[in-house]
């Protein structure tokens, strides 16, 4: 059936117009617009903007956010790559590093990684800032009488306090953590405290702009099913560091209560606190017990949030009573908000404190003697299978024998100086797409080392493969080949294995371990005798031939992200 010029015309401009995103966006705005008619009550929220922030603009969360950009485009230089920033030297490796922990907590991994946090800092940030406000609301104050009354001053409450709550996380946070959402979560921990019910809505309106902004970006998605490699999504999740930043936030917002007098329904608050553990996954405890390996306490994580949620109700239940921590009060032996205030300060300094022994750990750079490697000024840059994790060496002498010792498999980066030791990249993740970049660097300098991984699957007996590393503008460096690979079919009483080798594959013919013949692999559509067979390729498929029998021994290997 023809078209007419009408039609595809009409299917062109619908092509080229961003019609889906301009349907969200008309119907978002005249949802918006319906509710906020429909809304009873004082409409004028500008006029109750500009009593709390000057000219009713929310400016210490505006620096903020712009602050966080610029380490991400600057630092980690994100502007040339924003989809593959250089991390590796700004987590918080260890106290001897000092660059790594002060730019951790403001560092990010990737667009959907800083794009998270900073929805997350301009959804909580802002009642922060509103709670603080810009101008002195206590009695009998005056906006300019004292530096400490000054909006121009105060409006930098937000971006001060986030720099040392960042510091802070950066320090006490477990492990080589990267990442803005330790702050985030002492916004929200703030947040909660003083305003719970707000909280709450906001942390429901978070999956609606998350939501809306996905399809803004991706208004229309299309895939099929297909093998991927995929790790637990609560391994992810750096548990002990929310935790840290939320009980930061929680402190620093009860003292904030108390100095006002001003203490918000605890029955609201425990449900705020409840919504939040679950809604943020703070239940998610897990630890790793092996390469690619972990166990999720989900029991004890979800009653440990139940708990959370009663201590921080107890912790401002009572604004008549003092916090002076007391254990009863008229001998009733009931909990008193000094008590649960004080519970609070101790789980706060108990969280913290676990990170410091990885904070004070060393590590070595033992790796397999015949690791071939990539220099990179103080970097080293390999590939390895199970070989012993040096960076959780610590966690495994204290929680794992030596059977259970945690193990890398795949690119690793090294570097003494900076106490880094990384699995960059697993041995599944490069299987899977073929190829990655790791970027190493410092303050003012980086540089791209590219991994390519090539193997051939044998039939009924895995896979032969090699690994090379190549620096950015320099020759490549065999980092890696497996041993020969025999394949499961016999022919003539021989058997084809596959050797990885620099300067390609070859086909190796042997009988009961003696080897007749060895050859490249052909070129497509081509063929060569080895050791008494007729080695033949068809595209990706490899055969053995003799006399009439023909038999498939391997298949060049495709990484899966790559296939259609």
């Amino acid at each position: 059936m023809l078209q007419s010029p009408s039609t595809s015309v009409s299917r062109w401009i619908l092509g080229l117009l961003p019609w889906q995103q301009i349907f969200l966006v008309v119907a978002v705005v005249g949802s918006l617009a319906v509710a906020r008619y429909l809304a009873p009550g004082d409409r004028r929220w500008g006029d109750r903007f500009r009593r709390r922030w000057v000219l009713g603009v929310p400016w210490g969360t505006l620096l903020t956010v712009l602050c966080v950009l610029l380490v991400y485009w600057v630092v980690q230089g994100g502007w040339a790559h924003p989809r593959n920033p250089m991390v590796i030297p700004f987590r918080s490796w260890s106290y001897f590093y000092p660059l790594g922990t002060l730019v951790a907590g403001f560092a990010h991994n990737g667009v959907g990684h800083i794009t998270g946090n900073l929805t997350g800092t301009l959804l909580f940030a802002p009642i922060v800032e509103y709670y603080v406000g810009h101008y002195p609301d206590e009695r009998g104050s005056e906006s300019f009488a004292t530096p400490l009354s000054n909006p121009f001053v105060r409006l930098l409450a937000v971006p001060v306090g986030s720099f040392f709550a960042g510091i802070f996380t950066g320090l006490f946070s477990m492990g080589p953590v990267i990442g803005f959402s330790g702050v985030v979560y002492a916004y929200i921990g703030f947040a909660m405290v003083t305003r719970p019910l707000l909280t709450v809505l906001v942390l429901v309106a978070e999956r609606v702009v998350d939501l809306v902004y996905a399809g803004l970006r991706n208004p229309m998605v299309s895939r099929e099913p297909r093998p991927g490699f995929i790790s637990p999504w609560w391994a992810d999740i750096a548990i002990q560091g929310h935790a840290v930043g939320i009980l930061l936030g929680v402190v620093v917002g009860i003292a904030l209560l108390a100095r006002r007098d001003d203490y918000p329904n605890a029955l609201y608050l425990w449900f705020a606190a409840l919504v939040l553990g679950i809604r943020q996954s703070l239940w998610a405890i897990f630890t790793p017990v092996g390469a690619n390996r972990y166990v999720l306490f989900r029991a004890v994580g979800v009653g440990i949030v139940f708990l959370f949620a009663a201590l921080i109700a107890t912790g401002v239940s009572a604004s008549n009573r003092s916090l002076r921590p007391q254990l009863s009060e008229s001998g009733s032996g009931r909990l008193t908000r000094g008590t649960a205030v004080r519970a609070l300060v101790v789980a706060l300094v108990v969280l913290s404190a676990v990170a410091v022994p990885f904070g004070l750990t060393a590590i070595s750079g033992d790796l397999p003697a015949d690791a071939e490697t990539v220099e990179v000024r103080d970097y080293t840059v390999t590939y390895v299978e199970g070989v012993p994790n040096q960076y959780v060496s610590l966690v495994n002498e204290f929680l794992f024998d030596e059977s259970q010792a945690i193990r890398s498999s795949g690119i690793v980066v090294f570097s003494e100086e900076r106490r880094v030791w990384i699995e960059a990249v697993s041995k599944g993740q490069l299987a899977h797409s073929g190829g990655a970049t790791v970027r190493v660097g410092g303050l003012g300098w980086r540089r791209a080392v590219y991994a390519n991984r090539q193997g051939w699957s044998l039939v009924g007996n895995g896979s032969a493969y090699k690994v090379e590393l190549r620096e950015e503008g320099e020759q490549g460096t065999l980092a890696y080949t497996t041993d020969r690979v025999r394949a499961a079919p016999t022919i003539a009483g021989r058997n084809v294995s596959i050797a990885p080798g620099p300067d390609g594959f070859e086909v190796v013919v042997t009988e009961n371990q003696t080897v007749h013949g060895r050859a490249p692999i052909p070129v497509q559509s081509n063929g060569t005798s080895v050791g008494g067979l007729t080695v033949e390729r068809k595209g990706r498929d490899l055969f053995a031939v003799h006399n009439r029998t023909r038999v498939q021994v391997a298949q060049k290997a495709i990484p899966r992200a790559q296939q259609n």
